[in-house]
């Protein structure tokens, strides 16, 4: 336990403000589970973060908006896809402290913009949106593929006296306005979290497999790990890039964590584990695979996943474990990190798929 009490103290050293409700709980899936011989399946509700819908993001914003807040911002820019649930989640954080927020969003060609799901969200939380056209060569991960959008922004509020704030997508990478790896701070919390639940349950999971679109989650969960629990496995789904780019992502994101926190550990080569393979045919493109895996455990367990994340996170699971993936006996976490106001603007490709 000194291990812990040593963890909690550093991230408890950061400033925060109260965003998410926490702790989220931990689940078991025992009819998913029967589905599946020597292989037991829990569940990390972090969907039920209450932000919002709840999300993630939640844990992330506590860290980046207490940081907004010392810098004296009064107004909160980042940008992701139309239907991004980061930025539904920044909006609600914004409205919730009296900040201004401004979402740029990127539209893919023939992408919607029907005020549903995320979208219509960002409308109510009073978030300004602006539409951007993407292009095939349009890089979202990095502020650097979007720096003249968002430095015409940062120059229009300040021409009109006001301290904008810049967020990177999914509150992950250290650029902008965030100069340390605050959202990956949300995620050694959280296995913190994690691992006394578990602990307390005597099981600590032999792997926790999540969704990991802008690399911090799994960052976090990984320098928490090393910490705590070496044993453990991080294993993430790729849902927006190959594996090359991702896995460097989510190893800076962890290398700059441990930096941050005065930790001297060091990540080794097979730490970072990304499966781009569930990629399929990109970010944000609904599967056979991903809607049977949003049916199986609505109609197991009855609980929801998105068809971005956590339903393509699932299926990936799902396949790992019929391969044989995870030795018999093991202990397997799900991360389920929300994203369920997604369902509705996927709609009619789910009900097709679902042939209901």
């Amino acid at each position: 336990m000194e291990k812990l009490n040593n963890l909690e103290e550093k991230t408890g050293s950061f400033p925060r403000v109260p965003l998410a409700h926490l702790p989220t709980p931990i689940e078991q899936m025992k009819r998913l589970s029967a589905g599946f011989d020597g292989i037991d399946l829990l569940i990390k509700r972090d969907d039920g973060t209450g932000l919002a819908f709840g999300g993630n993001k939640a844990r992330k914003l506590e860290f980046i908006l207490a940081d907004a807040l010392a810098k004296n911002a009064d107004t909160i820019i980042t940008w992701a896809g139309v239907q991004s649930n980061w930025c539904r989640q920044t909006a609600a954080a914004a409205a919730r402290l009296g900040l201004r927020s401004i979402v740029v969003l990127f539209r893919k060609p023939g992408g919607s913009t029907e005020p549903d799901g995320n979208l219509l969200l960002d409308t109510i939380f009073n978030a300004r949106v602006e539409i951007v056209e993407a292009s095939a060569e349009t890089k979202m991960m990095e502020l650097s593929g979007v720096a003249g959008v968002i430095d015409a922004l940062v120059e229009e509020e300040q021409n009109a006296g006001r301290v904008p704030y810049v967020a990177s997508i999914g509150g992950s990478r250290v650029e902008g306005s965030m100069t340390e790896p605050l959202g990956a701070l949300g995620y050694v919390e959280a296995f913190s979290e994690i691992f006394l639940q578990t602990s307390a349950m005597g099981r600590v999971p032999d792997a926790i497999v999540l969704a990991t679109g802008s690399g911090s989650t799994q960052a976090g969960l990984l320098v928490g790990a090393m910490i705590l629990s070496p044993e453990t496995k991080i294993i993430g789904i790729s849902v927006s890039e190959e594996k090359e780019t991702m896995s460097r992502y989510v190893r800076e994101i962890s290398e700059a964590t441990l930096d941050l926190l005065g930790v001297d550990q060091r990540l080794e080569e097979d730490d970072v584990i990304v499966l781009p393979e569930y990629l399929q045919e990109g970010y944000g493109i609904m599967t056979r695979e991903v809607a049977d895996a949003i049916d199986l455990v609505a109609t197991t367990e009855g609980i929801l996943l998105d068809p971005v994340y956590t339903g393509k996170a699932m299926s990936g699971l799902i396949d790992l474990i019929g391969r044989g993936f995870f030795p018999e006996g093991s202990t397997v976490l799900f991360l389920h990190s929300g994203g369920t106001p997604a369902l509705f603007p996927y709609r009619y490709d789910l009900i097709k798929h679902l042939d209901r």
